[in-house]
């Protein structure tokens, strides 16, 4: 039998009635403390993330090595299209999602949400494109397979490709295939010229034979995965927001300090081999901060690549698409100086 955790021992044959009598008098008490102190149950959130990849890694770890339940968090992680990830998020479906720049164009455009974190200083998308082509500005006005309009990897993709001075509204035709899978299965079928992928899906179409001609993040650095929420939710839930980012700020730490208790959480959150896993690692790791701060010139250039998309002619504020009040909190709290 198992002992009970407030089993004491006494010495044979001294007091035995009394010790009885006392051991019961202990247990009863225990079991008093016990009802008037129940255990707190712990918050359930739902975190909506467009792939469970690399990119949004932080989520998938807190779960699984258990920084969401050090913080009291039940979290549901659940795989959503951007356009349907803000919605959700907007009409409070859903807690918080990992999508950053979607949540700031919605904002804009008036939707009661925020960001209040960043995890990814730059984006993790490549541009995986058909042995014949060596350069982007051979793609000039070529196919280009993303996973839905206006998601993170449709945005990464524009962006370099105007960094290569490529029109991609005019000169490039976007295709939307749904998953990593299906882009890379369209390559193979020569139903598109190149795709916008994420490791560790970018390794895979390299071992495919197809070349990798530019790495965003090699690029330009700006907030790419983050933590977006609605504004009542920080409003009325601060702790819960906080205890959230305390959580993810946990993962992205695990994420720079242990290489190997990564690529194992990869494989089993993201059903790969461990050959992809350690390849999605090794090339991006270095684009997870150490603390959700979010650069300020990051955020005015997202800011800026939204108004310009949006067609808004209003200056925009950051303080109108983040808040940053509970990341401050939370750095305090795990003893962290934010930037």
């Amino acid at each position: 039998m198992r002992a009970s955790p407030f089993s004491i021992r006494y010495p044979r044959n001294r007091g035995g009635l009394t010790a009885t009598i006392l051991l019961k008098g202990l247990l009863a008490a225990a079991a008093i403390g016990a009802a008037h102190e129940p255990a707190r149950a712990a918050d359930k959130i739902r975190i909506s993330v467009t792939n469970f990849n690399m990119a949004f890694l932080p989520a998938g770890l807190a779960v699984k090595r258990g920084f969401f339940k050090e913080e009291g968090l039940e979290a549901e992680v659940i795989r959503m299209n951007a356009n349907v990830a803000v919605t959700a998020l907007a009409s409070a479906d859903v807690d918080y999602t990992l999508i950053f720049g979607s949540v700031v164009r919605a904002a804009i455009r008036g939707l009661p949400v925020k960001v209040v974190a960043s995890f990814i200083d730059g984006s993790t998308h490549a541009l995986v494109a058909r042995p014949e082509f060596k350069s982007v500005k051979e793609l000039k006005g070529k196919t280009l397979g993303i996973q839905a309009h206006g998601a993170s990897d449709h945005v990464a993709a524009m962006m370099i490709f105007r960094h290569f001075g490529i029109d991609p509204e005019r000169e490039i035709k976007a295709v939307a295939l749904g998953s990593a899978s299906g882009r890379l299965a369209a390559l193979r079928e020569g139903v598109i010229d190149v795709a916008v992928i994420s490791p560790p899906a970018d390794e895979e179409g390299r071992k495919l034979g197809f070349n990798i001609v530019a790495r965003a993040y090699e690029l330009f650095t700006f907030p790419f995965v983050g933590l977006g929420t609605h504004t009542r939710k920080i409003k009325e839930k601060p702790d819960e927001v906080k205890r959230t980012l305390k959580a993810l700020i946990k993962a992205n730490r695990f994420i720079r300090q242990n290489r190997e208790g990564t690529i194992q959480t990869l494989v089993e959150w993201g059903r790969t081999t461990p050959e992809l896993a350690a390849a999605a690692y090794d090339s991006s790791w270095k684009v997870f901060n150490s603390d959700g701060s979010i650069p300020e010139e990051g955020m005015r250039s997202v800011i800026d690549q939204a108004v310009k998309e949006a067609k808004v002619t209003r200056e925009v504020l950051a303080s109108e698409v983040s808040d940053l009040a509970p990341l401050r909190d939370a750095q305090k709290e795990l003893g962290i100086k934010g930037r």
